[in-house]
């Protein structure tokens, strides 16, 4: 059901409390005097956060992570400037470039603002807190004077009483006529410029961009440094911020900062104010689309290739001519809590049909992957699979990790349980990932010739594995479970090979390389 749009009214009455939170959230010291107040402004203003932290209690609730101080140095630091943020939700884009624009324009440093979105309704929706601070912000009235500008001060355009201008700005309007006196725009804020009904149309992106480019851009000043700041998650492939933020990296004074909910470790990039808990909880209430979209932008397009996913009545693995366990362990020398995407699956085999019996596909601890392999081997033992063979991606990248981490924690767990376990490492030299999916498992999927279990349908993991087929594309980033499914799909098919061929049975007769 689409989202009821807030009537005029409703908006007038939001933004009425929020001017009235402002303004009983910044009191002020009566009793300071001016040598006093001019001190503490002045060690204030050489101070970025603890600026922010005093003028903007209602926004500094939390303190900031390393990257919000290191992209703040950055933009304060330097008045010609072309940044890209894609930080994830919950990571304050818009409200720290807020707080950095209004301390440029309270400072003196910036004069001429722009603020541009998607639409003008969206951009002045976005400017009104900047006017609200303004007009009821008791420590910067105090500190800065009253901004409000008599005869200049209207909802998306405004101009303060020390002369700074702002206005708000849609997608495809015409910038031209946006001086203030004689200086150009020197900021430029365009954020939430992306829609998901755009995305869809490269035509559309590709026009907005040129928009940007061509007619936004233009309206600077060559004498005078321009700061440009672009908010937005990568919501698609093939969106602005994926145009921007090419631009901003491969020119001097740019930088595209791509920020996740969680860092490469898989911890918390802010746990001042983002738990491992809260995340947890989040995840667990939003689909895997979502999350990967919002959170870690990974835009989960839907892909062409992988569009006929067929659940089948499971196969009995004592009667299936070949059955492996293959696992992708993810390279990662990290002990923390949450780390790398890691997978595992049974894959089953009778004459010409393939089957992914049972998946293991998430975030997890290098000792969870574990306790699954020992999970998997469990089920073929149970089900009297035999010989059962167990292949390990084990590429140069991943053998420190390989020989480091997962052996030494396999031989421990193998004392614990009295079990060998059967396992080989799949070193083998693999071309680009996305060719070898496309081109080993297109076919077997489209022909029905490669199914999934119907008993595992409502699996969280086998869930995921099949939302990576759906989505998958050359560009995608998660494509950890089909990368897993075609490691065991070829070692099926090449044992099927040098069957064919009179071969030696080698998975009969070569011992496991890592038993004890």
């Amino acid at each position: 059901m689409a989202k009821r749009k807030k009537t005029d009214k409703e908006w007038l009455a939001e933004w009425k409390d929020f001017g009235e939170n402002i303004n009983q959230a910044t009191p002020i010291d009566l009793t300071e005097s001016t040598v006093d107040k001019l001190k503490r402004i002045k060690r204030l203003e050489e101070n970025d956060e603890e600026w922010f932290k005093y003028y903007f209690p209602n926004f500094y609730t939390s303190e900031p992570a390393d990257f919000h101080k290191a992209s703040t140095k950055k933009v304060m630091k330097n008045a010609e400037y072309y940044l890209v943020r894609s930080w994830a939700r919950e990571l304050s884009k818009s409200g720290r470039t807020m707080m950095e624009v209004l301390k440029l324009a309270l400072t003196g440093k910036k004069k001429n603002i722009l603020l541009v979105s998607n639409s003008y309704d969206n951009a002045n929706r976005l400017l009104m807190p900047y006017k609200a601070i303004l007009e009821r912000n008791n420590r910067i009235i105090e500190d800065y004077g009253i901004q409000k500008k008599i005869g200049s001060w209207e909802d998306g355009e405004f101009t303060t009483r020390g002369g700074v201008a702002f206005r708000a700005l849609g997608a495809g309007q015409s910038p031209r006529g946006t001086r203030n006196n004689e200086i150009r725009p020197d900021v430029i804020i365009i954020d939430d410029i992306d829609t998901d009904a755009e995305c869809l149309n490269p035509e559309l992106i590709e026009k907005k961009v040129k928009w940007i480019n061509e007619a936004l851009i233009p309206t600077r000043s060559i004498s005078r440094g321009l700061l440009l700041i672009a908010c937005g998650n990568i919501i698609a492939d093939y969106c602005c911020i994926t145009e921007l933020g090419a631009i901003a990296k491969s020119i001097k004074g740019g930088d595209w900062e791509i920020i996740n909910i969680r860092d490469e470790n898989g911890l918390s990039s802010w746990p001042q104010k983002n738990s491992e808990e809260a995340i947890d909880r989040v995840k667990e209430t939003i689909n895997y689309e979502a999350w990967e979209k919002e959170y870690n932008n990974n835009p989960m397009d839907g892909g062409k290739t992988f569009k006929n996913l067929v659940d089948t009545e499971a196969f009995r693995l004592r009667y299936c001519n070949h059955v492996v366990i293959y696992a992708d362990p993810a390279p990662s020398d990290s002990e923390s809590k949450k780390s790398s995407n890691k997978a595992i699956g049974i894959i089953a085999n009778i004459g010409l049909k393939y089957q992914v019996y049972k998946a293991w596909l998430d975030q997890m601890t290098n000792a969870k992957f574990v306790d699954y392999l020992f999970e998997a081997y469990k089920i073929c033992l149970k089900a009297g699979v035999d010989p059962i063979v167990i292949y390990v991606e084990n590429n140069t990248l991943q053998n420190p990790h390989y020989q480091g981490i997962l052996l030494p924690s396999v031989f421990k767990k193998q004392e614990d349980e009295n079990i060998n376990l059967p396992i080989t490492p799949d070193d083998r030299d693999k071309p680009h990932k996305w060719t070898r999916i496309e081109g080993n498992l297109e076919a077997l999927i489209r022909l029905e010739h490669l199914t999934f279990n119907a008993k595992e349908k409502d699996n969280p993991h086998m869930i995921r594995l099949k939302k990576q087929f759906t989505n998958a594309n050359p560009r995608s980033k998660a494509l950890d479970g089909p990368d897993m499914v075609e490691g065991g799909v070829v070692k099926i098919r090449d044992k099927k090979q040098a069957e064919e061929a009179g071969g030696i049975d080698m998975w009969a007769r070569q011992p496991s390389k890592h038993r004890l």
